[in-house]
């Protein structure tokens, strides 16, 4: 085609490079946004190493909680300062769809705990004995374990 056609092309206008002012804003960050944000992953990972090392708290299940909490502080800085994730990118798209995955994460993960919890408590035999493995009160009551000629005889 010629430049009469299409006279954008004479001043360096390709096809392949239109633009026309179509960025997305928060798209990228600045130099000093991702410095702050290594900053604050390495201070979020310093803590909970300095914690677990010194052992500056005295209580392994207290510990763990703290790091638990550092580690999803960490998340969320990745997310704002790596990953760019805001409500106003993509008119808030992606963020609706982090939104819907951290909500169906969570029903997963405490829908499998409770039934896992509730699993070994309704089908471990914690009721028929008791700390020191003696099955003496279920023999005397007529159940003998080398007896049973089958699973759906056991009490």
């Amino acid at each position: 085609m010629s430049d009469a056609i299409h006279p954008h092309d004479a001043h360096g206008h390709g096809h392949d490079s239109h633009d026309h002012g179509h960025h997305e804003e928060g798209a990228h960050g600045t130099f000093g946004s991702y410095m702050i944000g290594f900053g604050l992953s390495v201070i979020l990972t310093a803590i909970p190493f300095w914690l677990v090392m010194s052992n500056a708290l005295g209580d392994p299940r207290l510990t763990g909680i703290i790091i638990i909490a550092f580690a999803a502080v960490q998340v969320i800085v990745h997310m704002i300062y790596f990953l760019h994730m805001n409500t106003r990118v993509e008119g808030g798209w992606s963020f609706m769809a982090m939104a819907l995955t951290l909500v169906l994460v969570v029903i997963v993960l405490a829908g499998s705990t409770w039934v896992m919890y509730h699993m070994n408590n309704n089908m471990m035999p914690h009721a028929a004995m008791d700390m020191t493995g003696d099955m003496s009160s279920e023999m005397n009551a007529g159940h003998d374990m080398s007896t049973m000629a089958n699973m759906s005889e056991m009490p």
